[in-house]
């Protein structure tokens, strides 16, 4: 039973790894490089930063209080300005424990938080996705110059590569015995 499950995942890992270039991300000026970085045409989601990379990628918890990474950490240098992924309202900005934080409210349950940043916004301000919100600061569990990335639908922590990415979707194969 368990080479047939390993068979079965070796089948998702290459049929994920032949995809057609056509379905693989197609990156442009602007935009980080990467599987990580590409956007569908039709997302209404932006990259918070110009440049960067994904340092740390999202790790779902086992439990919803069990330990994982719920979010990205994006490099970038200290100067990046952030921009709202997305348009929708301010719901907090401040600092909590030992770095600032902005979340945005964006409408239809979904939720982002950007932190350490360093932001003149305030709870209620509106803003249009791409709108500068502040700056890279340094602070809590992201390495300096990193900006963590956290999205939340319906109050449940999502891999926001899901919306910013257009990855191929896995196709399960029939197993062999």
């Amino acid at each position: 039973a368990l080479v047939a499950s390993l068979a079965c995942i070796a089948a998702v890992v290459l049929v994920l790894a032949a995809a057609p270039a056509a379905a693989r991300p197609q990156t442009g000026p602007g935009r980080p490089s990467g599987i990580e970085a590409a956007l569908p045409v039709t997302s209404p989601w932006s990259w918070p930063l110009r440049s960067g990379r994904v340092v740390r990628e999202y790790q779902a918890p086992a439990h919803e209080y069990g330990a994982g990474h719920r979010g990205l950490d994006l490099a970038s240098t200290r100067t990046d300005q952030v921009r709202a992924p997305r348009g929708g309202v301010v719901a907090f900005s401040g600092r909590v424990a030992d770095r600032g934080i902005l979340t945005i409210d964006h409408g239809d349950g979904y939720v982002t938080t950007l932190e350490p940043i360093d932001s003149a916004r305030v709870a209620g301000d509106r803003v249009r996705a791409g709108d500068i919100v502040g700056t890279i600061a340094v602070g809590g569990h992201v390495m300096a110059g990193a900006l963590h990335l956290g999205v939340r639908l319906h109050g449940e922590y999502i891999n926001p590569l899901t919306l910013f990415a257009d990855l191929p979707r896995a196709v399960l194969l029939p197993c062999c015995r």
